[in-house]
């Protein structure tokens, strides 16, 4: 410790943020429930009830103008309570801040009238992410675009959790689609490997469960996720498309050969076993090279007539 006490003031520094920092434990999850509410249309009746009394003793006079002059207030104050609630929309109701509940009941419902009551949609709602440009797993640029289509399924998280969850979906399935598009290969090299092009399936259902994973904080179901664009980015889009070609080009080769091979072997097995005619091994070389020729040419073969023998 120095003369003025600097050690002493560095070390209390650290220990005062950590004390003052919230932890986890100490900040509650708010989580949806229902809260207490009253059928609407017989509290309507008895508010509007009250008023019409408080209206008839007003217009009395004398003093009974101060009791209808009350009862119109306390009928004005109970029909404040009134809540209607529409089809997909939920009621959060708080308290003086604090959260007291949802209003997920259709129709006029009552509640307190001190409290404040924020509508919140619960309807399935589509959001499209923009055109992304990133890198797949081979380092090649793509665009990758795709549709979420959620809803609120936790009102309390939706609105206490996060601050915006609108903003906050959004953004986090513009990640969740880059961090996906980043993890796999636009074409896959070998069989045993997932691709983005070839394996829409498997990558939507993992891009969904991440954007769900994601998302969760919000108290937001996600229904589905699709990829409504996918494509090399412009600079190599010539370059991977012949590439493509190329690669088409030889599996196709492939199973041309692998067809003909399968051809001259039943043509071998069958001349054999009919006993049509006896072929050594070079006239079978000799065969099976013909074969193959016309049956892997992309043009159509001559034939040529041999007067003679393989050995003359």
């Amino acid at each position: 410790m120095t003369a003025d006490g600097t050690d002493d003031v560095r070390a209390a520094v650290p220990a005062a943020m950590t004390a003052a920092t919230p932890t986890a434990s100490a900040t509650a999850e708010v989580t949806e429930f229902a809260a207490k509410t009253l059928p609407g249309w017989p509290v309507l009746w008895a508010g509007l009830a009250v008023m019409i009394v408080g209206v008839a003793l007003a217009a009395v006079g004398g003093a009974a103008v101060g009791g209808g002059v009350a009862l119109i207030a306390l009928g004005a104050f109970i029909l404040g309570g009134l809540t209607p609630v529409a089809p997909g929309e939920a009621r959060v109701v708080q308290l003086l801040g604090r959260y007291t509940g949802t209003i997920r009941a259709q129709g006029l419902q009552w509640v307190s009238p001190v409290t404040r009551r924020r509508r919140i949609s619960t309807r399935v709602r589509n959001h499209e992410t923009g055109l992304a440009k990133v890198n797949d797993a081979d380092g090649n640029p793509i665009e990758i675009a795709a549709v979420v289509v959620w809803q609120v399924a936790d009102t309390g998280k939706a609105l206490f959790g996060v601050d915006d969850y609108a903003s906050f979906v959004a953004i986090q399935a513009e990640t969740a689609v880059r961090h996906v598009a980043g993890s796999y290969p636009y074409d896959a090299v070998g069989d045993d490997k997932l691709s983005l092009r070839e394996n829409a399936d498997e990558i939507t259902a993992g891009l969904a469960a991440e954007i769900a994973e994601r998302v969760r904080p919000a108290g937001v179901l996600v229904m589905e996720a699709r990829l409504t664009r996918l494509s090399y980015a412009p600079e190599i889009a010539t370059v991977m498309l012949r590439r493509q070609q190329a690669n088409a080009v030889v599996a196709a080769r492939q199973r041309i050969v692998e067809g003909a091979v399968g051809m001259v072997e039943a043509a071998l097995a069958q001349l054999s076993a009919d006993g049509l005619v006896d072929l050594d091994d070079e006239r079978r070389a000799a065969m099976v090279s013909n074969m193959m020729v016309v049956l892997c040419s992309d043009q159509a073969t001559q034939p040529i007539v041999n007067t003679g023998t393989l050995y003359s």
